[in-house]
């Protein structure tokens, strides 16, 4: 099987793409390097793994490697609300325009596996799980953009989307800018940290959990194909002060305190279902807890703004 992953190189591609070639797949990445990263230094050794400098929105040059593969995984994307607001037509450009120009390129016996984000339910209905079909209520520039791409990919015959909770984890391309990885970062390095609107909930997941339900996707395609499905921990629909608490129960020292004014620029408050994903055989391995403790070991290494979007 030939698989081309773009924006490879990233915190999600960095972890996918090694289990990809562990399968002797064979692997293109196709990826700008925008920040610099080296998190696929490990694999260059193999035969099957290729790497291809360029950005998705050079449409005559991505169209060969597309052609080339049994499945493309769109990683290549400008990530994150507060990236989005810094730079709102390069992320139209590159989130909707240039994904939308790919998908066109692809035959209907090509598979597509594309992340997109819970974030697009918004304000979820209060005591209300949000399912596949509840409406969504996008906030952001990034999740509004996000929306529109799965509504064009659901044109396809053969593709699945992955509405993915908050991810957290270490990754060899890391980000200190996801919700979980920034709280553990600071209860690490400033023991302390202001809520903003801390009853606001969201769901989480960790980031090798992603890299399995794509896996999951490939063994799992005939059955699971033409779907979006929720991608997330089921026990982890939490809000900010309970994650703090978690956090705390790991790091005694770490303290929270709730701004008294103020409000969060990301408004987003849902819980998410993910009992879709979890009926065709999926179950996420990775807890929460698990998580925050493997992020107290990664960021007593880490001390670096460089691992941020932004």
């Amino acid at each position: 099987m030939k698989i081309l992953v773009t924006g490879g190189a990233g915190y999600i591609g960095s972890i996918l793409v090694p289990e990809l070639l562990k399968r002797d797949y064979e692997v293109v990445v196709y990826d700008n390097f925008m920040y610099k990263q080296s998190g696929l230094n490990n694999v260059c050794y193999n035969p099957k793994f290729h790497i291809v400098k360029g950005d998705i929105r050079d449409r005559e040059k991505l169209k060969t490697h597309l052609k080339w593969a049994d499945v493309v995984i769109p990683l290549a994307a400008l990530v994150g609300a507060p990236l989005c607001n810094q730079d709102p037509y390069t992320a139209t450009s590159v989130n909707y325009q240039a994904t939308l120009d790919m998908i066109k390129e692809l035959s209907p016996n090509q598979w597509v596996l594309m992340p997109t984000t819970n974030s697009a339910y918004g304000v979820g209905e209060a005591n209300n799980f949000c399912t596949e079909e509840s409406p969504l209520h996008p906030i952001s520039h990034y999740a509004k953009e996000k929306v529109k791409i799965e509504q064009e990919l659901m044109q396809l015959s053969n593709a699945v989307s992955f509405r993915l909770a908050t991810v957290f984890g270490m990754s060899p391309r890391m980000r200190t800018d996801l919700l979980v990885n920034d709280f553990v970062y600071r209860a690490v390095h400033d023991r302390a940290v202001v809520l903003f609107e801390s009853h606001f909930k969201r769901n989480y997941v960790h980031i090798r959990d992603v890299c399995r339900a794509f896996l999951h996707a490939i063994d799992n395609f005939s059955q699971m194909k033409g779907q979006i499905y929720n991608v997330g921990l089921s026990s982890a629909n939490l809000s900010k002060k309970e994650l703090c608490e978690r956090i705390k129960a790991h790091l005694p020292q770490f303290t929270f305190v709730e701004a008294p004014i103020g409000e969060d620029p990301d408004k987003r408050d849902y819980i998410v279902s993910n009992e879709k994903i979890e009926k065709t055989g999926f179950t996420p391995e990775f807890s929460l807890d698990a998580g925050i403790k493997e992020l107290i070991k990664g960021f007593t290494m880490i001390k670096n703004a460089n691992y941020s979007n932004v």
